[in-house]
């Protein structure tokens, strides 16, 4: 097993990177991969950059480069259900694109044409050992398991969270986890979609956003570590 790690930001890597053996450093399309081992897992760690073009040209790079049989996302998002509250953990059963509209010929809200899937589906295995590495290590923290909702926006109003849940019924929001997925799909590899959550994606997001991301992303970067211990 070969883990590509992927987070948006530094501050989503920061402590995986801080943490792992790096035996060897690599930088390809303005990013740069961190090859090593966290305990004695090999794993790949990339702060990708923001957005669903970076994230995907990222998965890409992990596989045909690092041979990487695995990929999780690091990272926070802004909840989308009112009984997921800042500093809960969603894990993907699914992911799916809530920008993308081509229902004029017929696709479903979200899908891609020629791809064959509007949603793409995250590896329960890894799900279900991320949520029992959770609850053993951090018992106190809500962990959700649900769709998770990707697209090129902040999401920091109610009437575009309301939307985003009437057509697609995710748990959360943010802008990286659908292309992850859609590459991983695309190349029969495993995936996990990690997000703390750091927001509520309405009219307050952008006030709670800077004030809860560094913890947010620090605590779900600590549960990656966690997680891959019991790999």
């Amino acid at each position: 097993m070969k883990i590509g790690i992927i987070g948006a930001m530094e501050v989503e890597v920061a402590t995986l990177k801080s943490n792992m053996t790096v035996k060897n450093t690599v930088k390809k399309a303005s990013m740069e991969f961190y090859e090593g081992t966290i305990g004695n897992t090999e794993v790949v760690v990339v702060r990708s950059g923001i957005g669903k073009v970076n994230a995907g040209i990222c998965v890409q790079i992990l596989i045909d480069l690092f041979g990487v049989t695995h990929v999780i996302n690091t990272g926070i998002a802004g909840s989308l259900n009112a009984d997921i509250n800042i500093g809960d953990i969603v894990l993907s059963t699914d992911a799916c694109y809530h920008d993308v509209d081509i229902t004029v010929f017929g696709y479903k809200k979200g899908e891609i044409p020629q791809i064959g899937a509007a949603e793409f589906k995250a590896d329960d295995e890894l799900r279900a050992k991320a949520k029992a590495s959770i609850k053993k290590a951090a018992p106190d923290i809500g962990v959700f398991e649900g769709r998770v909702c990707s697209g090129d926006q902040f999401i920091s109003s109610a009437e575009v969270k309301d939307a985003i849940i009437k057509e697609h019924g995710g748990l959360c929001t943010e802008m990286e986890g659908a292309a992850i997925a859609q590459a991983s799909y695309l190349n029969n590899t495993p995936f996990l979609i990690i997000r703390a959550i750091s927001d509520k994606a309405d009219g307050g997001a952008e006030v709670d956003y800077p004030t809860f991301e560094a913890k947010a992303a620090k605590d779900c970067a600590a549960i990656v570590m966690e997680i891959i211990a019991e790999l």
